[in-house]
């Protein structure tokens, strides 16, 4: 998967949402209390703080705060896509600092996660305008795998979430991929496209959700999703 390609193009799509007649007190429901502006915000600042992590060895960038005009806002968005766009034009496997030993602690680790981390946030970005979309199969799935590979477990590891006590199967039924997590055979299993199992990983959609289907002990499957799996 060419995540850089994802990435510079998802970049580019929360871009376009930034106009100079957008309202940057907007809400964005799936993030909390936080605003349009919030939301563009916090992914500028983490396109630096990962040029950081890149180009410095060093996980402590404190940037100051946005412009909160949206011309300026946009101009100093395109200013750090182009940092972070520049940042990762290297080699996958050249070292660099990462907030985690989970998985290796390369320019690839950020190339995936800053691809899927915007593309998460374009979704919320859209949603909160009316205009969400469904994540495409392959990168809703490679999200999926995430999950289970680097954020579950850092969970448990920050002690922020306990060990799952019993397992379950998330079934993608649009590509036929499958994950357990948790130990043992599956006591449960969720099944959807791969977009919605996403974004019910991420807290963005309820696990009761109609889109969402449920086989087995779907009371201990619930409990499990809750973790919480995601920051």
């Amino acid at each position: 998967m060419d995540f850089v390609a994802i990435l510079r193009d998802k970049l580019s799509e929360l871009g376009q949402l930034i106009t100079p007649g957008v309202d940057l007190a907007a809400p964005v429901p799936s993030c909390g209390d936080w605003t349009f502006y919030d939301l563009v915000d916090h992914v500028g600042q983490g396109n630096l703080w990962v040029v950081t992590g890149i180009r410095e060895g060093r996980g402590d960038y404190q940037g100051a705060p946005a412009p909160k005009d949206p011309v300026e806002l946009r101009a100093w968005y395109d200013e750090t896509v182009q940092a972070l766009l520049e940042a990762v034009a290297v080699a996958p496997e050249t070292p660099a600092w990462t907030f985690t030993k989970l998985l290796s602690r390369t320019v690839g680790f950020w190339q995936r996660r800053r691809a899927q981390e915007t593309l998460m946030h374009v979704w919320d970005g859209k949603n909160a305008l009316g205009i969400a979309e469904e994540f495409d199969p392959a990168q809703a799935a490679d999200g999926i795998a995430e999950v289970f590979e680097l954020f579950a477990p850092r969970m448990i590891q920050r002690g922020l979430a306990s060990e799952p006590e019993v397992a379950i199967r998330v079934r993608a039924t649009d590509t036929g991929a499958s994950w357990t997590y948790g130990p043992g055979t599956p006591v449960a299993e969720i099944s959807g496209t791969a977009s919605d199992l996403l974004l019910a990983l991420w807290q963005r959609k309820p696990a009761e959700d109609a889109a969402l289907t449920w086989q087995g002990n779907r009371s201990a499957g619930e409990r499990v999703l809750a973790g919480p799996l995601v920051p």
